[in-house]
């Protein structure tokens, strides 16, 4: 790592005082911790304490995304925390990355607090990882010690990507700031680096990845990169763009839609790869598109799938619905109908049991009858809010349903129904 001198934040903490500190605060209650700060400032100085219990709050969101093991021996900035990939989609993609790199070396831009150098580095490359404030980079060697001690070599470096010299380096991952003053960005040209100077970079090396946000408009991808959106447990994370590498490693102008999953999934369907994740390690499925039409509109049937996050976001749900013999609700809406239930990893069935014209005092009135008390609204194509709809139905009973608030074939619909039961 690089030996700079550490940042006044950083260095207490790191001191035996400061890391005795942060044990006792591992599991401390936020809501007491005003009464915390004052017993423990009269045993340690007041920017110690403050420090510790920053990063004791850091690290129990940080679970989140890293585990509770990892989180407790890291360090976190609150941007850093923000922007950074969760630990299983980096481990995922470090593992894609092995075949862009067959030497094992690779150059982290943007590289953060290092939580993707960290699953690079437990992958077995040697990463050079790269960023331009301090502290973060303090944190991130930190880190990579602390994380990936037995990984080969890792350097965390000071520098402004747009300046550091990449000769030599012929695999890149680039992680883009996405984030400015005001919140996200949504252009990608205002990213930091811009898109087209990572694009680029990635180019003039040979390989790599780009970390993008996922509702990136496509006609913006580069013909010559494939695109990947991943979800994890059902939430879209991220979609990256891949470039080089060995033969069939990447399908330049593919679009891939992954899903990573806990615990035992079942064989990859038609058009799909993956393995079932063993030893805790998520499950992957990864739909690869055809360029197939977009399905046809059809009436309601017995069943309703609503396809994963990333399937929608990489325009896969025609891939869906004809592997499930289905179409679509609306020419507009991402929900597929059929008649029969199937089981895929790329959309959840619910049964349908009702089909109403778009009002409350329906509603109301057959969930009264239903008994209904516990109510899931799902929408698409609605400007319902749904806990104003849960306020305003004033729910009673034992049972408990769910409610699409969506269009069919143009006009605003309700289905009642329920999880399929496989």
């Amino acid at each position: 790592m690089s030996p700079s001198p550490l940042p006044p934040l950083l260095a207490p903490l790191l001191s035996a005082e400061g890391q005795a500190l942060l044990a006792d605060l591992r599991d401390h209650d936020p809501a007491g911790e005003l009464a915390l700060a004052t017993r423990l400032r009269r045993e340690h100085p007041a920017e110690l304490v403050s420090a510790a219990l920053t990063q004791a709050r850091l690290r129990q969101r940080g679970a989140a995304k890293f585990g509770a093991r990892d989180a407790s021996r890291m360090y976190f900035t609150p941007n850093g925390i923000e922007q950074a990939t969760r630990g299983s989609v980096a481990a995922y993609r470090a593992d894609r990355l092995r075949a862009l790199a067959p030497e094992l070396r690779i150059t982290d831009l943007c590289c953060g607090i290092g939580g993707d150098a960290i699953e690079l580095a437990r992958a077995g490359f040697a990463v050079t990882a790269v960023d331009l404030d301090p502290l973060t980079c303090e944190i991130a060697a930190e880190n990579l010690r602390n994380l990936a001690p037995a990984a080969p070599a890792a350097t965390v470096t000071r520098a402004d990507v747009l300046e550091y010299d990449l000769t030599g380096s012929r695999t890149l991952f680039i992680d883009p700031a996405r984030r400015g003053g005001r919140g996200r960005i949504f252009d990608p040209e205002a990213y930091s680096p811009p898109l087209s100077w990572a694009v680029d970079a990635v180019r003039r090396a040979g390989a790599g990845a780009v970390k993008i946000a996922p509702g990136i408009p496509h006609e913006l991808i580069p013909d010559d990169f494939e695109a990947e959106w991943i979800s994890d447990g059902g939430d879209v994370k991220e979609a990256v763009l891949w470039h080089g590498g060995t033969p069939g490693s990447v399908t330049p102008g593919s679009r891939r839609a992954t899903l990573l999953t806990a615990g035992t999934a079942t064989p990859p369907a038609a058009g799909a790869v993956g393995a079932p994740g063993t030893d805790g390690a998520p499950s992957v499925r990864t739909l690869t598109g055809r360029g197939l039409p977009d399905p046809a509109v059809r009436g309601t049937g017995r069943f309703l799938y609503e396809p994963d996050g990333a399937v929608i976001r990489a325009h896969l749900v025609a891939e869906v619905a004809e592997e499930l013999d289905g179409g679509l609700l609306d020419e507009t809406i991402a929900y597929i109908t059929a008649d029969e239930l199937r089981s895929t990893p790329y959309a959840t069935a619910y049964e349908i049991t009702d089909e109403l014209p778009f009002g409350l005092k329906k509603l109301k009135a057959l969930l009264r009858e239903r008994e209904v008390g516990v109510l899931t609204v799902k929408k698409r194509g609605s400007a319902v809010e749904p806990e104003e709809l849960r306020r305003r139905l004033k729910l009673k009973g034992p049972h408990a349903s769910t409610v699409f608030l969506t269009r069919v074939a143009g006009a605003p619909t309700m289905l009642l129904g329920h999880p399929a039961k496989k």
